[in-house]
């Protein structure tokens, strides 16, 4: 499973083990618990990733031979492209624009778009220095 944190001013991908159904139960229980509003909807996040990193041919090779769903590439412009998932949006403000985004893919992409993303982090982040 794939977690991306959207918050005011960042974005953060982490892979964790377990089912999306149950960290969204264990999810929506602590909200319970805590008396805290959660609204759970069905959605779509988008984040960007370096047009240039060496390894992004094969992810875009992988989706389109494995036909993973809830998964699309687009190209942006000659610096990124957009990586598209379907999957459950979870926020405390269904107005604002931050929250959490989960998604359940195969094992090997969700594994691959977590190191493409810690690439282009990395790659961001030299060329900023």
């Amino acid at each position: 499973m794939l977690k991306l944190t959207y918050t005011e001013n960042s974005f953060y991908l982490e892979r964790l083990a377990g089912s999306l159904e149950e960290w969204v139960t264990t999810r929506v229980l602590l909200a319970l618990r805590a008396g805290s509003t959660l609204h759970v909807e069905a959605s779509t996040a988008s984040f960007l990733l370096s047009a240039d990193l060496p390894q992004l041919a094969d992810l875009e090779k992988a989706v389109r031979q494995q036909q993973v769903e809830g998964i699309s590439l687009s190209i942006c412009d000659v610096e990124y492209v957009e990586v598209s998932l379907k999957g459950t949006w979870m926020t405390s403000n269904p107005e604002g624009e931050e929250g959490v985004f989960v998604v359940s893919l195969s094992e090997r992409t969700e594994f691959f778009l977590c190191k493409l993303w810690q690439e282009s982090q990395a790659y961001v982040s030299a060329t900023q220095d």
